[in-house]
């Protein structure tokens, strides 16, 4: 087998199993030589894997022997066991399944020849080549077309690329808030204001009626791509367009996009009721970081502009840049890339761990929550929401959160539901990510790093007071995310299923 696809099924395989794992199967016993057993609930059948810092090399218990499974075969016991748990198919998730991992070995290749960006930061947003360690179908492009169609726009690829610049006739654009940012972008002609669109959403869009009409009709006009190129993030449909000096007016700044393509649990897509939420919401996150004591950060995003009748086709969303955001002398990271590695990454130093991961604690756990106790804002601070500036030692010295679609206002969502959301993206979606990751690296301080988080958990409840600590602390499980279920029965993505996994935060840990 081809390295790249050695690695493509050896990256696949690993998400995948974390969701049957997590979601469909009981340990059974632990074997000598760093393996344990597993049986899936459904049909009994025994699941043998190899432990460690990510479970691998899957294999099936016949009754006779134990039958190794490659990424196919896992694909094939995943839909047996979902079918027999839900009395449902799902033959388009079993698709992207397979097509996760195309997509990856695509992925692979291209990235191998690519030349990676100098910074750092951009960097770690660029790493996530295996992606959400707990989806059964991370790399899809689901509506996207193949590989050669989106590469080019793949942040693990490198992307870089200019925008497209359209006109939108005054008379029909839609602006809220402030989107003076996007008029130092180009030049649009009189009577028409400027609106910046992902090429690949262009593409995936031109043919559609309402799009050909509203250029036959005037309203909207080609202007030409950006002589400057963007520069993908992590989240594929998000850029980051660095200032430059050269064009008056302009600053570092990010710029998101709607998608017509299924990433993960959803079809990328901003949708009106999201747009006008997200004003409500973001002068709230804002508001409460900016009370807070300390370095903390919250990338705002402060307006949109789209066209009348196309709201949802070609929107764009303006979001803080890093500028002026971070402390003096610092460099942000990924939180998303420490676990998953990249050239640069704080771990791979010869680092105090306990005293990087209580400097992480610190910095990540007492503002997230701060919003949620005094200002009743749940902030969606999973790792891709989650940046990391460290000092000239790599050590954490600031936590920046981004994206005012994943936050959510009391009482616009129940407390409960709000908090259950915020547990789950700190506790199991972040911390855990991070804390296993440091295990891997430095396994003589994994028994210390869970009794630390708990030692900051109970020292914000001391100062500040939480209602909710002692329940957390004390609760044996967690809530964490069904992402096969989820995507299995179909479940909205705004309203995925959670099932409870054993909380690290417990006494007894």
């Amino acid at each position: 087998m081809h390295d790249f696809a050695r690695v493509a099924e050896q990256l696949s395989i690993t998400p995948l199993l974390n969701c049957l794992l997590r979601e469909a199967a009981e340990p059974v016993r632990t074997p000598p030589a760093d393996h344990a057993v597993h049986r899936l609930r459904a049909s009994g059948l025994l699941l043998r894997v190899r432990t460690g810092h990510r479970p691998s090399s899957p294999e099936l218990w016949t009754g006779a022997d134990w039958h190794p499974l490659h990424h196919a075969d896992l694909v094939d016991l995943t839909a047996q066991e979902m079918r027999a748990r839900t009395a449902r198919s799902n033959p388009a998730l079993v698709a992207e399944m397979t097509a996760s991992r195309e997509a990856l070995e695509a992925i692979l290749t291209t990235r191998a020849r690519a030349t990676p960006p100098h910074d750092r930061w951009l960097r770690s947003e660029q790493a996530l080549v295996m992606g959400h360690p707990f989806h059964p179908a991370p790399k899809a492009r689901s509506g996207g077309g193949p590989p050669a169609a989106w590469l080019r726009y793949a942040p693990e690829a490198y992307a870089r690329f200019p925008l497209l610049l359209l006109g939108v006739r005054e008379d029909t654009v839609i602006d809220d808030g402030d989107t003076r940012a996007l008029d130092a972008l180009g030049q649009a002609p009189p009577g028409y204001r400027l609106l910046p669109a992902h090429p690949w959403q262009f593409a995936l869009t031109h043919h559609l009626p309402a799009v050909r009409t509203a250029f036959a009709e005037g309203r909207l006009v080609r202007l030409g791509t950006t002589p400057w190129q963007a520069r993908a993030t992590s989240s594929v449909r998000t850029v980051h367009i660095s200032g430059n000096p050269e064009r008056p007016g302009s600053a570092d700044l990010f710029l998101k996009f709607s998608l017509e393509v299924q990433i993960t649990n959803d079809v990328r897509r901003m949708r009106r009721h999201e747009l006008r939420q997200g004003r409500r919401t973001d002068p709230l996150v804002t508001a409460a970081f900016a009370a807070m004591e300390g370095p903390a950060a919250w990338l705002s995003e402060p307006g949109y502009r789209t066209a009348h009748g196309l709201e949802e086709t070609f929107p764009v969303l303006v979001r803080d840049g890093l500028d002026g955001h971070l402390l003096p002398a610092t460099t942000a990271v990924l939180a998303a890339a420490l676990t998953e590695g990249f050239d640069g990454n704080p771990l791979d130093r010869p680092i105090d761990p306990l005293r990087w991961w209580s400097a992480y604690l610190g910095n990540v756990v007492p503002p997230v929550l701060e919003a949620y106790v005094r200002h009743g804002v749940a902030v969606e601070c999973h790792l891709q929401n989650t940046l990391i500036a460290v000092d000239m030692d790599d050590l954490p010295v600031q936590a920046v959160f981004r994206d005012t679609e994943g936050a959510k206002a009391i009482p616009e969502m129940p407390r409960e539901a709000a908090w259950q959301r915020l547990v789950y993206c700190l506790v199991v979606n972040n911390l855990s990510e991070i804390a296993d990751a440091l295990a891997h690296r430095f396994p003589g301080a994994a028994g210390a790093l869970w009794p630390a988080a708990r030692a900051e958990f109970e020292r914000y409840d001391k100062e500040r007071g939480l209602p909710e600590t002692a329940a957390l602390l004390a609760a044996s499980t967690v809530p964490g995310k069904a992402n096969l279920l989820s995507r299995w029965i179909g479940a909205d993505g705004t309203a995925p299923r959670y099932l409870p996994v054993p909380n690290p935060l417990a006494a007894h840990r």
